[in-house]
């Protein structure tokens, strides 16, 4: 299933004017994202708002979006907390949804395990849950590292088929050569996109490829036919534009620029705050568009959309 999946969008939740969740806009976004690029999807991640997100939401924005997709691309949905117990019942839960394929399970968070305890925690999971799960080391958001020594031992569970790496290329290497040959690795860091590749990673995790799918797509596949001077050009021209879209708390930043280009994805739930009209100004200067471009919704104007 997936086979190919290198680019997998951290999709947004789209939330209407009331703040319930949008599933005509997120049914469009998710559309569009389809057609520029994306191969695949992490549904209730950090990105998706997840924790600012009730049980029964999760259940319904899981279920609502598989039939979305309709099989036509692998989801990964986020199951993950730092409650060892709440997170087996919630992923067996999940699991029973026809047409999510695996569990995006975060490293335990605030209670900052050691290795020891983060192996017995991701087994416990692993052990019980009816699909697959893919670890999030995500340490700058967890207070906590999971070590690549940590993470080789788990991919040699059945049931552990994956990573999302976000730390270093160093540790990309490390686990690409010391991992299953048939166990994921893909990285969480945007800039990481084609150098990951390069190294043998399965693919990225992306926020970027909301705005710039088809340039994402154009890179890897640029790169797949033997033309890497076009790919790297390309990774250089977006990478600054990736790391503009993380100057404010996400999904702030990809969300305006999404209201901008015309998606009804609405704000953020508390305590992110959308983007206001001085932050809009800096981000717009950041992705190298005129100050006010996040103002309008005017696509021509706006420059970022490659439709």
């Amino acid at each position: 299933m997936f086979k190919n999946a290198d680019i997998l969008t951290a999709i947004v939740t789209p939330f209407d004017d009331q703040g319930q969740i949008d599933f005509p806009a997120l049914k469009t976004l998710t559309n569009h994202l389809l057609d520029t690029g994306s191969r695949g999807f992490i549904i209730g991640g950090t990105t998706g708002e997840t924790p600012n997100l009730t049980h029964d939401e999760k259940i319904e924005l899981y279920t609502q979006f598989a039939k979305i997709i309709d099989g036509r691309v692998p989801i990964v949905a986020g199951t993950g907390s730092n409650n060892t117990l709440e997170t087996v019942q919630f992923t067996k839960e999940v699991g029973q949804i026809e047409g999510i394929d695996m569990a995006l399970v975060v490293v335990p968070y605030y209670n900052k395990p050691n290795q020891r305890g983060m192996v017995a925690h991701f087994t416990t999971v692993a052990d019980q849950s009816p699909i697959p799960i893919a670890i999030y080391n995500i340490p700058g958001r967890t207070g906590v590292t999971m070590q690549n020594e940590t993470v080789v031992q788990l991919a040699q569970h059945p049931n552990i088929q994956a990573v999302k790496q976000c730390t270093s290329l160093e540790d990309l290497e490390y686990l690409v050569e010391n991992t299953p040959n048939d166990f994921m690795v893909y990285t969480g860091e945007d800039a990481q996109t084609l150098p990951g590749i390069a190294i043998g990673a399965t693919g990225v995790v992306s926020v970027a490829a909301h705005i710039y799918g088809r340039d994402m797509r154009a890179m890897l596949d640029a790169f797949y036919k033997g033309d890497t001077k076009l790919a790297a050009g390309l990774q250089r021209r977006l990478t600054p534009k990736m790391a503009a879209l993380f100057l404010y708390p996400s999904p702030s930043p990809v969300k305006a620029v999404l209201k901008a280009q015309g998606f009804q994805v609405g704000g953020s739930r508390l305590p992110i705050l959308p983007l206001n009209h001085e932050e809009r100004q800096t981000l717009a200067k950041a992705l190298g568009l005129n100050e006010d471009a996040l103002e309008t919704d005017d696509l021509e104007e706006l420059g970022v959309t490659d439709d």
